[in-house]
């Protein structure tokens, strides 16, 4: 077979989740985080994006409506991984998430990301994050990547808000 290697600038467009509630799960992705509607297929699919773009989200009930959360331990997706552009802004939707009383399962300082983790209402997991500058990202002696898991500095990260 071929030597092949997908391009560098290839980019993962969307996720599509099913959900038990849509009502339940637009509270979460655009009340509390702030994604926006762009489109909905009657009541049992919705697509909701950041900025415009035609869906970054798309939730449904074709197959799930009114199911229970999947298992942790089941195959499934891990979590879906949000990027913010700035420390700043995820310094923001944590104070948003903290004065909601919503629940974390995590924070984490990954070296090449700071990280906040939590589960949707139907325990999707979901991580909010931002990545470092390339060049801030800790190298082994190799030139690899050596990501790690450390405890985030909540304090920290709040007071990038007055900055």
């Amino acid at each position: 077979m071929e030597n092949y290697k997908i391009p560098a600038q290839t980019r993962i467009g969307h996720v599509h989740l099913k959900v038990s509630n849509i009502d339940n799960s637009l509270k979460f992705y655009c009340d509390l985080l702030g994604f926006e509607i762009t489109m909905k297929y009657g009541d049992q699919a919705v697509f909701i994006s950041a900025g415009g773009y035609h869906h970054h989200i798309g939730l449904n009930t074709w197959h799930s409506k009114g199911a229970p959360p999947v298992s942790t331990e089941s195959v499934g997706l891990y979590h879906t991984a949000i990027l913010y552009p700035e420390r700043k802004d995820l310094a923001m939707i944590f104070d948003r998430i903290k004065k909601a009383n919503y629940p974390l399962t995590g924070a984490s300082d990954h070296g090449v990301s700071e990280a906040l983790y939590l589960d949707d209402p139907d325990g999707n997991g979901v991580e909010l994050y931002w990545d470092r500058p390339k060049d801030q990202w800790p190298a082994k002696s190799d030139g690899s990547l050596e990501m790690f898991t450390r405890p985030l500095d909540l304090t920290s990260l709040l007071n990038e808000i007055n900055k």
